[in-house]
């Protein structure tokens, strides 16, 4: 069994176990532990809950590695909830035990809780560099550097600054942070970086859109004897996408299987259309898509980014096409609310107002719901959430209105943006009451107040943001940006933004 589960063959050793029991052979805790972790592997979570019985009725629900695995099975197929029940319930716990749990919260966008569970174990026991790496993945989930620095300083400090895997984590984490310059930093420092770092570079590189450094990288690792993976090629399509490099990226899908023998996959595939809708080609990314073999996830993430340059481009015919491939996926399965927006918003810039609200009318009979837009800033290790047109919950609230009344009247004094900026309307004093004073301001608009506020002037202010910034936002923090003198950095869902003296890194090719 142990044998089919290392050769990746974890349904012959399921079966294995089905004629073990069928002759009459009991077993044991390492038997059952090697059963979970096919069933693991398979995603079964059926088969993994009738092993959990069995541990059970065997009396062995107090060995540690049986029920390890069982936390990482209900992990595989995201049962979280049953996972840290299981995890409670034991009464013996060991580094292993502790390290499967925090991974399935990290790998799981629950990076807070990963922290929390983290800062228990420390406590008490050495963390190992399995735990660590897990620990630096949740950070950069949650965009927080200040844990990351912490993390960084416990791997220094335990001897695993040169792990390969952490290395990569690090990058990763400080690139997903904002700090670019330290993700530099920490790669520069590896004495002969492998196949991780450097991917983990060239996608931070993408992410910051610095396409340049992403292929000067590419050939430096080629020049070492490194080959290049899927990831390392889906990196370089990312920074061809972000850049406009339009040509250089399908050279790059050519040759990524002919010379180094990558076969593209979706999501290869899925930065090719994404890439081709962004320089206009709709007709060409739209002829690739209907050909590309996609399913689930694959295929949501396909045709989204299709439908985001049919909606730039005004196409509603090609918005149209991608609706009825959308249609097939379950809203309860797949999370296509983003999706059904953005048809909706496209129908409405092109005037179509019944077709938007027939957009929105159909969400509502799918029951459909999209996540509220929310930007957060950390201040010294404290995290602020900001929601859009939610001011009377935000931290310093009055002073952030007032610093946006003196920006807008400053903007439109200078005549510095010309923008209708509806991601900056603030109200008319002399048309509401003082007891209604609200306004329609987008949430990276009130986290850059908030941080224009809580950081000193020459500091980097760095905002995170859960959706894609609308183009209304990105004009107004590239006006600010000249006429306070302040650097923003921001992440939204795509990629990270850096606006200074009025421009942004990205030059609105977003």
């Amino acid at each position: 069994m142990a044998g089919y589960v290392d050769a990746g063959r974890p349904d012959q050793a399921v079966l294995l176990l089905r004629v073990m029991c069928r002759h009459g052979v009991e077993p044991n805790s390492f038997t059952i532990s090697t059963a979970i972790d096919a069933c693991s592997q398979l995603a079964n979570a059926r088969m993994g809950r009738e092993l959990h019985s069995r541990l059970e009725s065997l009396g062995l629900q107090s060995d540690v590695v049986a029920s390890t695995a069982l936390i990482n099975m209900y992990g595989k197929v995201n049962d979280i909830e049953a996972a840290r029940r299981l995890f409670d319930g034991m009464a013996l716990r060991n580094v292993y035990t502790w390290g499967t749990m925090i991974s399935l919260y990290a790998q799981n966008a629950r990076g807070a809780e990963a922290l929390c569970l983290f800062s228990k174990f420390s406590l008490k026991e050495r963390p190992n560099h399995f735990m660590i790496s897990s620990i630096v993945n949740a950070c950069a989930g949650l965009g927080r550097s200040g844990p990351g620095r912490c993390a960084h300083a416990a791997a220094i400090r335990l001897g695993y600054e040169d792990n390969e895997v952490i290395a990569g984590a690090l990058v990763d984490m400080y690139a997903k942070c904002g700090h670019f310059e330290s993700s530099r930093f920490v790669f520069a420092r590896i004495a002969a970086p492998t196949l991780v770092p450097y991917t983990s570079m060239i996608i931070s590189a993408a992410k910051h859109g610095l396409s340049g450094y992403a292929f000067s990288l590419l050939d430096e690792m080629l020049d070492r004897g490194v080959q290049p993976n899927s990831v390392t090629f889906l990196g370089i399509l990312h920074a061809c996408s972000h850049s406009g490099l339009t040509e250089a990226g399908l050279s790059c899908l050519k040759f990524m299987q002919h010379d180094y023998g990558v076969v593209p996959v979706a999501k290869h595939y899925t930065c090719v259309v994404d890439m081709l809708g962004r320089a206009g080609r709709l007709n060409e990314a739209l002829e690739l898509a209907c050909r590309v073999d996609a399913s689930g996830d694959d295929c949501l993430m396909l045709w989204c980014a299709l439908l985001s340059a049919a909606r730039v481009h005004g196409r509603l015919d090609v918005v149209a096409q991608a609706g009825t491939w959308l249609a097939q996926l379950a809203p309860g399965v797949h999370d296509v609310a983003g999706a059904y927006v953005a048809m909706s918003n496209a129908y409405h810039l092109a005037g179509l107002i019944d077709g938007s609200l027939l957009i929105r009318k159909e969400m509502k009979k799918r029951g459909i719901r999209k996540d509220p837009g929310c930007s957060w800033v950390e201040v010294k290790g404290m995290v602020y959430v900001f929601y859009a047109r939610q001011i009377e919950a935000c931290p310093r609230g009055e002073e952030v209105m007032m610093l946006l009344r003196e920006l807008k009247a400053r903007m439109v004094t200078e005549r510095s943006c010309n923008t209708a900026m509806s991601s900056f309307v603030l109200f008319d004093v002399d048309k509401l009451d003082s007891d209604m004073e609200l306004v329609r301001v987008h949430s990276e608009i009130l986290a850059m107040a908030f941080g224009i506020l809580s950081f000193p002037i020459g500091g980097k202010i760095r905002i995170m943001k859960n959706l894609r910034i609308c183009g209304d936002c990105h004009g107004v923090l590239k006006v600010v940006s000249k006429l306070m003198e302040r650097e923003f950095v921001v992440r939204d869902l795509n990629r990270f933004h850096h606006f200074k003296g009025g421009s942004c890194s990205c030059w609105d090719y977003w």
